[in-house]
């Protein structure tokens, strides 16, 4: 029996029993295989992917969506991957076409490798930032941090779902509410007994990735960050927005060392919404 050609291959909706699959796929890539981020985005937001008839997923990505449930007003796209075995064959423009065509009028965002913006450039999608990928051992040293951090309760979500929506001008409730079972670390940062900040440590490999990271000021950020280091032993990773270059040198201070750029771009709008300022890192650059 022939087999069908990629084009005629459907394209279908993933869900967390093709976990494997994905982090196969990331793997194929030579991507870690990053199980762990991908049962959250798969948990909280939507994947789509085709099928290989001889085994495994030809591509997939994930689509995180915020805002109103039946009516977003923000989507991230991210972890959009082709098996090598298939690449250069227009398998990841088909994909991007039906995410596009599935999502109609909502205004998308993701981040992209120097190897993705072509493509996505030619779909319409604008550069309108840039984020600095960071790594490494911190190495305390300078100032003690002057603002106060402690662990987050149950008791500090409300407020951090207040200020975080307030932030990133959109609700991300569904994704936020998972942090406490994803990461290993979820930390508020507190003046005269009011939230100004949080952030959060989660295990990818053998790293622990810091975000989101949600901060009134550079002082705060760094505060939250330095608290966080405290509480492991792995090296840490970070995306920080280029826009906080005093955040950005202060981490290469301390151990942490560029190691790539990814652009920031949008659908739809002309900005992400929300206020920059206070918005140093997204959760994953797979989302927001």
């Amino acid at each position: 029996m022939p087999t069908p050609s990629l084009a005629a291959l459907p394209i279908r909706r993933l869900t967390l029993r093709d976990l494997t699959a994905c982090a196969d796929l990331s793997e194929d890539r030579g991507w870690p295989r990053e199980e762990h981020k991908w049962g959250l985005l798969l948990a909280a937001g939507k994947g789509y992917g085709i099928d290989d008839p001889d085994g495994g997923l030809v591509t997939a990505c994930v689509v995180t969506e915020y805002g109103p449930y039946s009516e977003p007003d923000l989507a991230a796209i991210g972890m959009v991957l082709v098996a090598e075995r298939h690449a250069r064959q227009g398998i990841g423009r088909r994909l991007m076409r039906h995410i596009l065509s599935a999502m109609s009028t909502t205004p998308l965002t993701l981040h992209a490798t120097p190897y993705g913006r072509p493509l996505y450039e030619e779909l319409g999608f604008k550069v309108t930032g840039r984020a600095e990928m960071l790594h490494g051992h911190f190495t305390p040293g300078g100032p003690a941090p002057t603002v106060n951090t402690r662990a987050a309760t149950a008791e500090d979500l409300t407020t951090i779902l207040r200020l975080d929506e307030e932030v990133l001008g959109t609700d991300r409730t569904h994704f936020i509410t998972r942090l406490p079972a994803f990461a290993d670390q979820f930390r508020v940062a507190e003046e005269n007994g009011r939230v100004i900040g949080y952030a959060a440590a989660w295990p990818n490999m053998r790293t622990h990735v810091v975000g989101p990271l949600i901060a009134r000021d550079t002082e705060t950020a760094q505060a939250l960050i330095t608290s966080l280091a405290a509480g492991t032993d792995r090296p840490l990773r970070t995306d920080i927005d280029v826009r906080h270059e005093k955040l950005r040198a202060w981490a290469r201070e301390r151990g942490l060392a560029p190691v790539a750029f990814n652009s920031v771009m949008t659908y739809g709008i002309p900005e992400l919404p929300g206020d920059w300022s206070r918005r140093f890192a997204p959760l994953t650059v797979a989302a927001l």
